[in-house]
């Protein structure tokens, strides 16, 4: 105070003006302490708190523990893990067996391939829908059978062998009834403008479902190569993990015939022959569902070299070297690179020029030196494949990057694989700019209102946000995702967002896995406490609005003391010019 007499010399002691000076002395005080608390509570807001996972559901086969952290296997991966396979259970189609444990389900759809005299019951639902697709199912079956083979362990760990057992099971019956002989194949069941006009419960699911198929006449070598490659990756599962050798024996057989079935020519994409299918799962390409296929069959077959040679033909023969298509349900040329690299160095054979090529592939990826890049929150973005389903491609490139780490040229870029891949990871399970962990379930910010008919409990397609709030929890589903800017709506009636589908759930499944195995930490959704934020719009983030908000109040009160002093200032400035003056 002594300072400021000295600066401001009182030429005058007006009571009132004494009072205001107070006053604006304390003015600054309140917002210094109010400016104070506004960024204390955001760097708050931002720092981990521990333990906001949701109690695990009384669902048989969910792991309980005992949520401690530093417990093996992690409980809360264990968890997840089981609940992804518990969504799968809620996707299926058919009569439900006699454990089924999710109990808004019924035996549905019991009419499947009445219209072609074959039982085409069994199978799943595709997505939010009462559709079935052979070509996406069967791309989940490989997919998950590599990660069995892969990390069949994390099952063990978890307690969820006999499980996945099931489901993959439950996949692999369909496709044999699917598959009623070399040359046949079935590829769609029902019709996407009935399907696309009915929203309610599996026991009201509106006919007619016509059964759709290719054949020799009507080719279709995508869905062909693509079945022939779940055929054989899903006996690898049965023989090797399960000794059911009588079972993977049929699949292989299934596996041969349907990959002799893709290589008959004309090559041909299934929805030429199938227009149907156009509306929903349209391929782009034959030539990866050709090599995968016979990848597959080299490494189930165990019998020479055969299929692995006709697999680098066709990946010669089409070009299929320098591409950077993310893999999904349609294209798997950067899965090819990575089995493909695998494989060669099994067999002993010079590997060096397919693993140069998985890894300029994955480079890619970590580096987003080609057309992916990260998000702000630090997601994965791949253009238009990540605008329908923003988590799917990360998660599948995530899988990609595991699998092919140990087999890396150098432990550093083993190691910014696995850095990569975790950091998908944590984004998919909270450790995002809406503190959401995208699977439903797990954590009160998780995802509560889900496309899809069977769990929302609404029965009208004119609008699907009644009933406001989803009448059963689908536990496991992985919604498609946020958008480019990191935002997500949990809006039902917004199927890129909230949807679910099988193909969503099998890399992380996947990775849950791996996890499981290897993951000595919670998922970040642990620490991450409940409330999500509103979504972000284009501008600046919350932290510069309120500098900028504190900045300004602090102008405001220097222009109010200014004022309040100004006689004193005018007095003290007319003092100083008299004495420099008088000097």
């Amino acid at each position: 105070m002594d300072r400021y007499l000295k600066l401001f010399p009182p030429t005058y002691n007006k009571r009132r003006e004494s009072k205001f000076s107070c006053a604006a002395f304390a003015f600054v005080q309140i917002y210094i302490t109010i400016s104070i608390l506004s960024i204390t509570s955001l760097v708050q807001a931002d720092s981990p708190q521990p333990n906001y996972s949701l109690p695990a559901a009384d669902i048989p086969g969910i792991p309980l523990g005992n949520n401690d952290s530093d417990s093996y296997p992690n409980t809360e991966y264990a968890k997840i893990l089981a609940y992804s396979l518990y969504f799968y259970e809620a996707q299926r189609s058919g009569k439900l067996p006699p454990d089924n444990r999710v109990p808004w389900r019924h035996d549905s759809a019991l009419q499947d391939g009445q219209d072609v005299g074959l039982n085409l019951t069994g199978g799943y639902y595709d997505a939010g829908d009462y559709l079935k697709f052979t070509l996406p199912l069967s791309w989940v079956i490989t997919s998950l059978s590599w990660g069995i083979l892969d990390w069949g362990k994390g099952y063990q760990l978890a307690n969820q062998s006999q499980y996945v057992h099931d489901m993959i099971k439950w996949g692999t019956d369909w496709l044999i009834k699917a598959h009623p002989d070399q040359n046949t194949l079935y590829a769609m069941i029902g019709l996407v403008s009935v399907d696309n006009n009915y929203w309610g419960p599996d026991n009201n699911i509106p006919l007619p479902r016509p059964s759709f198929k290719v054949n020799s006449s009507a080719h279709g070598t995508d869905v062909a190569g693509e079945t022939a490659a779940a055929f054989a990756a899903s006996s690898l599962v049965f023989r090797n993990f399960y000794n059911e050798s009588s079972y993977a024996d049929i699949l292989l057989s299934h596996a041969i015939n349907a990959y002799a079935f893709a290589e008959s020519t004309p090559f041909v994409l299934y929805q030429n022959s199938i227009p149907q299918v156009k509306e929903a799962y349209a391929s782009t390409n034959y030539a990866d569902e050709l090599v995968w296929g016979a990848l597959w069959l080299h490494r189930a077959n165990n019998n020479g070299t055969s299929y692995l040679n006709k697999a680098i033909d066709y990946f010669n023969a089409n070009s299929l070297a320098g591409q950077n298509n993310i893999v999904n349900w349609d294209d798997k040329t950067g899965a090819v690179y990575v089995l493909l690299a695998q494989l060669v160095q099994q067999s002993g054979q010079d590997a060096s020029k397919w693993k140069a090529e998985a890894e300029r592939y994955l480079d890619g990826i970590v580096t987003q030196s080609t057309d992916c890049s990260l998000t702000k929150g630090g997601l994965l973005w791949c253009g238009g494949d990540s605008t329908s389903a923003s988590l799917n491609p990360a998660l599948n490139a995530a899988y990609l990057l595991l699998n092919y780490a140990p087999y890396a040229t150098s432990p550093d870029k083993a190691q910014r694989y696995r850095d990569f891949a975790i950091s998908q990871i944590d984004y998919t399970l909270g450790k995002n700019p809406m503190r959401t962990p995208y699977v439903i379930g797990v954590h009160p910010n998780s995802p509560q209102n889900p496309h899809h008919a069977g769990a929302s409990g609404g029965i009208d397609i004119t609008n699907l946000n009644n009933p406001s709030e989803t009448k059963y929890v689908l536990y496991g589903g992985l919604v498609g995702g946020p958008d480019k800017k990191d935002n997500f709506d949990d809006d039902r009636s917004d199927y890129s967002q909230t949807e679910v589908a099988l193909d969503y759930n099998a890399p992380f499944q996947n990775l849950m896995a791996y996890q499981v195995i290897n993951s000595h930490i919670d998922p970040y959704y642990v620490s991450v406490p409940p409330g999500r934020p509103a979504p972000r719009k284009e501008g600046l983030s919350t932290v510069f609005i309120a500098i900028l908000a504190v900045a300004g109040l602090f102008t405001i009160v220097a222009v109010i003391i200014l004022f309040s002093e100004r006689k004193r200032i005018s007095s003290w400035w007319k003092d100083l010019r008299l004495k420099r003056s008088q000097t």
